[in-house]
């Protein structure tokens, strides 16, 4: 996994795999997917970064049990 904060752009990308991104979606305001030729998601990247992170220069990995006491994603048509 790779991350890159462009503090000129203010865009923090995560690339998930390092591969060919065939395709991008916004799918929220400020919010684009990656994707590779089958589709699947292999990155993500936040516009405005420094608004919507505690900071975009700093990261902190850990390794545990996820949080799934989220609700479920909304089906939009």
């Amino acid at each position: 996994m790779k991350v890159v904060y462009d503090p000129d752009r203010d865009i923090l990308q995560i690339a998930f795999i390092t591969t060919v991104v065939e395709e991008t979606a916004q799918i929220a305001p400020g919010l684009v997917l990656d994707y590779d030729e089958d589709g699947h998601v292999v990155g993500l990247e936040i516009r405005k970064a420094s608004l919507k992170t505690d900071s975009p220069y700093a990261i902190s990995f850990d390794v545990g049990s996820a949080n799934l006491n989220k609700p479920l994603p909304s089906a939009k048509e």
